[in-house]
């Protein structure tokens, strides 16, 4: 273990602590981070909708909440607030995205924001158009082609054709667009970034009041790297593009679903969950280096999964997951704190619980005594570095074990329809059981599934708690 333990240190720590310190990592982190304070007012809005509009429906057959007084109103006000948030997550992700970039580069952040919005908006599609082959009398024919200016319908040789320009579908400023503008906005914000940093900028004399300088001399960036992202997709559009796919539609048929298609094997989010572990254990917060992988790909799954239950309902989600659209996905970003993170990464709650079951050491049980009652909100830092946890050879397996045994129970209960999927995002700090319940739209199986893993990781941690008896501590 030992001979373990300094390989890791001299080769994995420097390399997970330099990729952990790459700003712009830090500021994808970051701005996944920025997009809270509305994703979270979406799941708020999600989650009521399902204890008022479809936790009732389970108990009670033939309920609907749309048709009932109070409870009619409080849905359309929640729909009202869902579509300021997760319907165009992706518009508000553009902004933060490009904030916390230009932030990274010490230039104007709300500029950076804004060229990264623009970027994404640039890329999406304005108009639409189907067609119909159907026969149609000869006077509504006439009445549809009298009002095509205004309709944007039109009826000839047996064709209905409907189109529309300065329509934005949401479908491309949701979730959906987070791949496209992760490449995109940093594109843009970076060359806007490059080009502040050159002073490739407009000078103004001193007495200009500061606001209005710092609008000026964010036009020729801004202008430059809107322009290169623009000639991009106009190159796209005579291209890859040429069917009618805009590069939001073609990045996520071609690169985003399989990237999250393959984060649904087992095999992806046990080997994400174990890395997550090990940075913790040499005193890396292993969530936060790792956030990139987990909000970009688990993290907009949750989204779609919101998207679609709002929509719909669980059954539309249960839908999607079978037929593999990529509308919706069986594991996503709250998975992991629900069946295996609970108390924290390392599912550290057990381990305390071991400890003033079984521990004799009395520094142990004075931390695990003062740790409980954060651990019990998922705050496990006191734990990870006053037991310790970090660098502690004796807890080195337990740790890494439980969360994988977490996950994979998690998962089997998910796959074989013992659980409903996750559907709403839910605050790190909810308690365990509480949960996965809130999580899944109170499917009262969840904290079933969730307390099975629980006793696989009490089972786990025991035997170490009780090795750690034999141990002397280090004063």
């Amino acid at each position: 273990m030992n001979a373990i333990t300094l390989w890791m240190e001299k080769y994995f720590v420097p390399l997970a602590a330099k990729i952990g310190g790459q700003k712009h990592l830090i500021a994808l982190r970051d701005a996944f981070i920025g997009t809270m304070p509305a994703t979270m007012a979406g799941a708020i809005a999600v989650m009521i909708n399902a204890i008022v509009r479809d936790l009732p429906a389970k108990f009670f057959p033939g309920y609907d909440g749309s048709t009932v007084p109070v409870i009619k109103e409080i849905i359309g006000i929640n729909g009202f607030v869902w579509n300021g948030t997760l319907a165009i997550v992706g518009v508000i992700f553009a902004f933060s995205w490009g904030y916390n970039l230009a932030k990274a580069y010490h230039v104007n952040e709300l500029a950076g924001g804004i060229v990264s919005l623009a970027a994404l908006i640039q890329g999406v599609g304005f108009s639409f158009s189907s067609t119909a082959a159907v026969k149609l009398p000869t006077a509504v024919a006439k009445a549809i082609n009298g009002g095509t200016a205004t309709s944007g319908m039109s009826y000839s040789d047996g064709t209905l054709t409907a189109g529309g320009w300065g329509w934005l579908k949401l479908g491309q400023l949701d979730g959906n667009a987070y791949f496209v503008i992760m490449v995109m906005g940093a594109l843009a914000t970076i060359i806007y970034a490059k080009l502040m940093l050159k002073e490739i900028t407009i000078k103004m004399p001193d007495s200009v009041p500061p606001a209005v300088a710092k609008a000026f001399t964010a036009i020729i960036p801004a202008t430059v790297a809107l322009y290169i992202t623009a000639i991009i997709y106009y190159v796209f559009s005579i291209t890859l593009g040429k069917n009618g796919d805009v590069m939001i539609t073609w990045v996520q048929k071609t690169i985003a679903e399989p990237f999250m298609n393959i984060g649904q094997s087992l095999g992806a989010i046990l080997l994400v969950t174990f890395l997550v572990s090990l940075m913790w254990l040499f005193g890396l917060h292993g969530s936060n280096v790792m956030a990139p992988v987990l909000e970009g790909i688990w993290g907009v799954g949750l989204l779609k999964n919101s998207n679609v239950y709002q929509a719909g309902g669980m059954k539309a989600v249960k839908a999607a997951i079978k037929a593999g659209n990529g509308d919706a996905y069986m594991w996503v970003r709250n998975s992991f704190d629900s069946y295996a993170w609970f108390g924290g990464v390392g599912g550290t709650i057990t381990l305390l619980i071991m400890i003033l079951a079984l521990s004799k050491r009395e520094d142990y049980r004075v931390v695990a005594k003062l740790g409980i009652g954060p651990s019990v909100f998922n705050i496990n830092e006191p734990v990870m570095f006053g037991l310790p946890i970090v660098l502690n050879p004796i807890f080195f397996i337990p740790f890494i074990l439980a969360p994988l045994a977490g996950v994979t129970i998690g998962y089997v209960a998910t796959a074989l329809h013992l659980v409903d999927p996750i559907v709403t995002a839910v605050p790190w700090v909810v308690p365990p059981f509480l949960m996965s319940l809130m999580a899944t739209a109170y499917d009262w199986r969840a904290p079933i599934v969730t307390l099975v893993s629980f006793i696989v990781a009490l089972a786990i941690w025991a035997p170490f708690v009780i090795a750690a008896n034999a141990t002397k501590s280090v004063d």
